[in-house]
């Protein structure tokens, strides 16, 4: 006989309210959720485990007297309409959560292996020169005023991998770990930085428009030099009532397109359509970027910049949505960082590090996965 288990119906109602649905979302796959709200029949332990992995719940949480309130482990500055963000969305717990998980295995590995502290991070504070600061930020990373890449797409490549090769783990994923069906929402969060001395993380939303992505990776890196963790705004171009995020953003746009520069071949006069192109490829960054580059030189109003940016970003949508799929073992580095994957490849075939333990950080399954990604990381 299946062994039933008590469950408290609040319980119930509040796994599927943190899915982002409700109850009667659920009821055609569980036909006696009614019965299980109400309490007049209770679930298998089996059923249970059920729901709650449809509901992307741990099912420990379940057994709890009450719903437990769900905190997101670093500082949110996220708004909608102005106001706060409530709750976090099991997926943004989860990448969050891994993410920490993938820093603490980086710091041990770093210190095992002798590495130093990276000077760079908490080198500035919020509210220092964003001229000052920007500049710093190339110098460190070797980008250039004006990159030389061919594509934004390109130059977006080329900083993941100057910000890699300066001790910064950048995490690009638009899912949770390699769960397809599970994409991250964009208009929940952009990205967020977790600051450490030996293992800075930045994680980018895969799953926001690549022109959006240059500026996160940017605004993130501005944290790393704030030395501030933090969960960034779901809108990060935007000028923000926060004194951390506002910052951020300044040093972000004057790190990817220098004023200075930028006024110096601007020509407000034009159409903005074709100044968007022109300035985009020359300075090789999104024209969102670009838009807010105006904004800055005064060259457009406030409400001029926000009716250019709402086209822009339905215009750069409907150009991504024609594009395809990637290399797996490619995108999979990319998930992770390739600084994280070829330290967690080689720790674990040296015998440091357990193969379970490789394979839940990564998200892989198969040791024939795991071998090639190692054999992809070598030919890069």
């Amino acid at each position: 006989m299946s062994q039933r288990v008590s469950v408290r119906p609040a319980l119930l109602r509040w796994a599927c309210e943190r899915s982002g649905k409700d109850i009667a979302d659920f009821a055609a796959r569980f036909r006696k959720l009614d019965a299980w709200v109400r309490a007049d029949e209770a679930p298998t332990l089996r059923q249970l485990e059920q729901f709650a992995a449809a509901t992307r719940t741990p099912v420990g949480y379940l057994f709890l007297d009450e719903p437990p309130v769900e905190r997101i482990p670093i500082p949110d500055f996220r708004t909608v309409a102005g106001r706060p963000v409530r709750r976090p969305s099991p997926d943004l717990l989860e990448t969050i959560f891994i993410c920490e998980q993938r820093q603490e295995w980086y710091r041990e590995h770093a210190r095992a292996h002798g590495e130093v502290r990276h000077p760079f991070v908490g080198s500035a504070r919020v509210g220092a020169d964003v001229v000052a600061t920007a500049a710093t930020m190339r110098a460190t990373l070797g980008r250039a005023d004006q990159p030389t890449e061919p594509t934004w797409e390109a130059a977006l490549r080329a900083l993941i991998g100057q910000a890699d090769a300066a001790g910064v783990l950048v995490m690009c994923s638009g899912v949770v770990l390699n769960n397809n069906k599970r994409t991250l929402d964009p208009d929940e969060f952009r990205g967020f930085a977790l600051v450490d001395e030996l293992a800075p993380l930045v994680f980018v939303n895969g799953a926001d428009s690549k022109s959006a992505q240059m500026f996160t990776v940017a605004h993130e890196l501005a944290h790393i030099w704030a030395g501030e963790s933090a969960l960034s705004d779901v809108d990060a171009l935007a000028r923000d009532t926060n004194s951390v995020e506002r910052w951020c953003n300044q040093v972000a746009a004057e790190f990817l397109v220098p004023l200075a520069a930028f006024r110096a071949v601007y020509k407000p006069r034009a159409a903005v359509e074709v100044e968007l192109r022109r300035l985009a490829r020359l300075f090789k960054v999104s024209t969102l970027v670009v838009l807010r580059r105006m904004l800055d030189a005064g060259g457009l109003t406030r409400a001029h910049f926000g009716e250019a940016y709402e086209r822009e970003v339905e215009r750069l949508a409907a150009l991504e949505r024609k594009s395809g799929g990637g290399d797996f073992y490619l995108t999979t580095a990319a998930r992770v960082s390739k600084r994280f994957a070829r330290a967690l490849v080689a720790s674990t075939l040296g015998g440091e590090t357990l193969y379970r333990d490789a394979f839940r950080l990564l998200g892989v399954a198969k040791i024939e996965t795991f071998r090639r990604l190692g054999e992809s990381l070598e030919a890069r």
